[in-house]
């Protein structure tokens, strides 16, 4: 794994942060990196005011449209993917310039994240099914009984 600078920007929806992170890009022969969560959606290009043709022919950008909507798209693979970028660029010699405005997604980058295994499919049609079937109340008071700590943790609402 290469290591070198980081460059990140963060801030709330339309505060300039694309602009200032092409300016940075080329001041520091940086690789923009996406760290917003919709602007990874291919179909999603104008809701989400992911970076125009001109400003990505001006400097590389990474991540961005790179999943369909149509996919399970996790923060687990997106700090994968970024992991992936950010070594590609420091060992060619660039800086990644993380832009976005996902605090979840900066948190992992920063932070790290818990490995959690992958729910299968049938263990998620299973318990799908149960609920369906006993109800809402039902199936947290059986979570309770097997699992008081975890039931504790969800609230009513969810």
């Amino acid at each position: 794994m290469a290591v070198g600078p980081v460059i990140i920007v963060a801030g709330p929806t339309a505060s300039g942060k694309s602009d200032l992170g092409l300016k940075l890009a080329k001041r520091f022969g940086g690789v923009v990196v996406n760290a917003d969560s919709l602007q990874v959606y291919r179909e999603l290009r104008i809701l989400t005011a992911r970076p125009d043709d001109k400003s990505e022919a001006e400097v590389s950008h990474r991540l961005y449209g790179v999943v369909s909507v149509a996919e399970r798209f996790s923060v687990g693979q997106w700090l994968s993917l970024a992991q992936h970028e950010m070594d590609s660029i420091h060992r060619a010699g660039g800086v990644p310039i993380f832009v976005g405005g996902t605090g979840l997604y900066l948190d992992v980058l920063i932070n790290g994240i818990a490995r959690i295994p992958e729910v299968s499919a049938k263990v998620r049609l299973a318990a799908t099914k149960l609920y369906e079937h006993v109800g809402g109340m039902t199936f947290k008071a059986r979570l309770a009984e097997r699992d008081p700590k975890t039931a504790a943790r969800i609230k009513s609402s969810d």
